[in-house]
């Protein structure tokens, strides 16, 4: 009888686990809302098998309301499943900048890799090509300051030491090298990514940077190669011209003695032939990346310090110009003009600089007056109720023979469903599980892949390449 109630609890568990994971993938917010209330451990739950939490699911289908509910109830923000991906891994591969965004402001690590190939959240976003994902994970690594755009060509140029501001940690974070010794610009760079080229350069990725001969990653080009001969083979004319603007050789020779030239031949880039042949007279100047966004550091400061999901307030005297919802809690440098925390994220997480407006690169067009924005401060005594994130001790599931308490009231969506209860004993918490609905556990899922979102499954060579 023992060993059958502790069968019973631990189905109870299950099922009530799997229901959460279909709200995350669904973004049900209201039934994932209202299963946590009942039973917040629930958060931990993670699939048989690809063990994909809540938290992955969520943030792989961009559902970041349902990514901050789950992060409130105290799961860990860094949770892996079985390839060593994190939520912040599975949101940058999608590109899902919101739920980026969030993650960062919880603190998650960017700098974990996957187990596979040593991959980091970096990696994906410059891999795919999503340059907002890219620019929120180093929020805290590029400093809110007008001339850093001056700063970065000086360290470039002269590769001294510059005390404005610690640029080793954003060099180390942007050149960091997954298995065989690729850099995110390389893979960027091999797909064909502009945007992310431009971004990464930008910020101080090193164009000098070669491949390692790995038994572990399957490098048709060859290892000792940079980030141009990776352009080369994926053909992307435009890729190539910023990889050389920035000073990438033209001559430079891989293990295998390729130069960028051959790669292109070798894999038929007739159209790039003329690009990889002559070395320009003078150095062309790069444009200003429209993702650089410079006040991003400055306003994610205050948000994790002082709160940034505050509700609405119908009615206040001091509204945001923004939303007319919440009240003004940051100014913008310069201008003068204040807006609520969630909204100078939202604007410094989404503006592409494609206004004309006066202010230094990489600053932040103002809506009321089109200056730039550099940084912003938070106004005196408004502050909002910081969110606090709680951490949860979790135990295995265990059969109690106590009498269950009275169980409390659920919401309104569970008020006609019986769920496994908790009931705090004085050595540990205990489950004792009721009758639930029946539930289809087997369903059949045809083309789901475990990075959670279904993909094409035909691959050409350069996708190949692409996984490396």
């Amino acid at each position: 009888m023992k060993l059958l109630s502790v069968v019973v609890n631990s189905f109870g568990c299950s099922a009530t686990g799997e229901r959460l994971v279909s709200a995350a993938r669904d973004g049900d917010f209201q039934e994932a809302q209202a299963l946590l209330e009942y039973n917040p451990r629930l958060a931990r739950y993670s699939t048989f098998g690809v063990r994909n939490s809540p938290l992955h699911y969520s943030a792989a289908h961009g559902h970041h309301e349902i990514v901050c509910l789950l992060l409130q109830s105290g799961v860990d923000i860094n949770l892996r499943n079985y390839r060593g991906q994190t939520a912040l891994m599975q949101a940058c591969q999608h590109g899902h900048w919101e739920v980026v965004l969030i993650l960062v402001l919880f603190g998650a690590n960017v700098h974990k890799a996957d187990y596979l190939n040593g991959g980091t959240a970096l990696h994906l976003a410059a891999t795919n090509g999503h340059s907002r994902c890219i620019r929120l994970l180093l929020a805290d690594y590029i400093p809110s300051i007008p001339n850093f755009r001056e700063i970065m060509s000086q360290l470039m140029d002269n590769e001294e030491s510059i005390s404005e501001f610690d640029h080793r940690g954003l060099s180390q974070i942007i050149n960091r090298t997954a298995d065989g010794g690729i850099t995110a610009l390389h893979m960027a760079a091999l797909n064909g990514q502009v945007e992310s080229v431009q971004l990464l350069l930008e910020l101080g990725a090193s164009v000098s940077e070669v491949t390692l001969a790995d038994g572990t990653v399957i490098d048709l080009i060859g290892a000792g190669s940079t980030a141009l001969h990776y352009a080369a083979c994926g053909g992307n004319a435009k890729c190539c011209q910023l990889l050389i603007a920035r000073g990438a050789s033209l001559t430079a020779e891989n293990e295998n003695g390729w130069t960028p030239l051959m790669v292109a031949r070798s894999w038929n880039r007739s159209w790039l032939e003329d690009i990889l042949t002559t070395e320009p007279v003078d150095r062309p100047k790069l444009i200003p990346s429209r993702y650089l966004s410079l006040p991003l550091m400055s306003i994610v400061q205050i948000a994790r310090e002082y709160g940034w999901n505050s509700k609405s307030t119908p009615g206040c005297q001091d509204p945001c110009v923004v939303c007319l919802e919440r009240k003004c809690t940051v100014a913008a440098e310069g201008c003068d003009h204040e807006f609520c925390t969630r909204c100078a994220l939202y604007l410094c997480s989404t503006n592409c600089g494609t206004t004309i407006f006066r202010g230094p690169p990489g600053s932040v067009s103002c809506p009321l007056c089109r200056n730039g924005i550099v940084s912003f401060v938070k106004l005196p005594g408004k502050a909002v109720k910081q969110i606090a994130i709680t951490s949860l001790s979790l135990p295995i599931c265990q059969s109690s023979n106590e009498t269950p308490s009275k169980p409390t009231p659920l919401t309104t969506q569970l008020r006609s469903r019986k769920l496994c209860r908790v009931h705090d004993t004085p050595m540990a918490v205990s489950f004792c599980c009721q009758r639930l609905p029946s539930i289809n556990l087997c369903q059949k899922t045809p083309n789901i892949c475990h990075s959670l979102v279904p993909r094409c499954a035909n691959r050409n060579s350069k996708n190949h390449l692409a996984r490396c």
